[in-house]
C-alpha cells in the first residue's frame, strides 16, 4: 500500500516540477554534463566517463549519478546512488547527495534509462537543468530531446550525442 502511495506522490511531485520550469537558459553551450543512470539498464557507469570524454569538456565538469531499485546485498562505496528507499512516502528523497546533484545547473543533463520510471522521471524533474536529453519512449514533457536509439549500443548513442550537441550549437 505504502509503495502505490510514493508512487503516487512522485507522480504529484513531477508534475508540480514540470510546471514551475525554467526554460531561459536551454540554449546554453555545453561546459557540464551529469548523467543520471538506471543501474538496470547499466551496471558499469565508468563507460559514461568515456563517453563524455569524446565531448569537448573537462573530465571535472562529468558528474554520474545512479539509481537502483533494489540494494545489493554487497557492499558498496559508491556514494553518487539513491535507491527506492530513499524516497518517502510523500515522495520526498532523503538523500543528500542525490539533492546536491539535482542542485547542478548542468548545461546539459541525459537520463540514462528507458521508457518511463516514477523515481527517474521525478529525479529528472526535479534537476535543475538547463538542457535534458532521455530516450524514445520517455515522458516528452521531461525532456527537450529524445534519441531514439536504444541505451545498450553505447557507440550509436555517444555519435548521436555529439550528432545532435552540434546540431543544437552546444559544442
Amino acid at each position: 500500500m505504502f509503495d502505490k502511495l510514493k508512487r503516487r506522490s512522485l507522480r504529484k511531485l513531477t508534475e508540480r516540477n514540470l510546471a514551475k520550469r525554467d526554460l531561459s537558459k536551454l540554449n546554453n553551450p555545453l561546459k557540464t554534463i551529469g548523467f543520471l543512470v538506471n543501474e538496470a539498464v547499466l551496471q558499469d557507469v565508468d563507460v559514461l566517463y568515456e563517453i563524455a570524454n569524446e565531448l569537448p569538456i573537462i573530465p571535472k565538469d562529468i558528474k554520474v549519478f545512479s539509481f537502483i531499485e533494489v540494494k545489493k546485498k554487497l557492499p558498496s562505496l559508491r556514494q553518487n546512488q539513491v535507491q527506492c528507499k530513499d524516497f518517502n512516502w510523500k515522495g520526498i528523497m532523503n538523500n543528500q547527495n542525490a539533492s546536491e546533484f539535482l542542485d547542478k545547473e548542468f548545461d546539459v543533463l541525459v537520463g540514462y534509462y528507458e521508457g518511463s520510471n516514477e523515481f527517474l522521471d521525478a529525479l529528472i524533474a526535479q534537476s535543475l537543468a538547463k538542457f535534458k536529453i532521455g530516450f524514445a519512449g520517455a515522458d516528452e514533457r521531461l525532456f527537450d530531446l529524445l534519441l531514439g536509439v536504444p541505451p545498450s549500443n553505447r557507440e550509436l548513442f555517444t555519435s548521436e550525442l555529439k550528432k545532435y550537441l552540434a546540431i543544437l550549437d552546444k559544442i
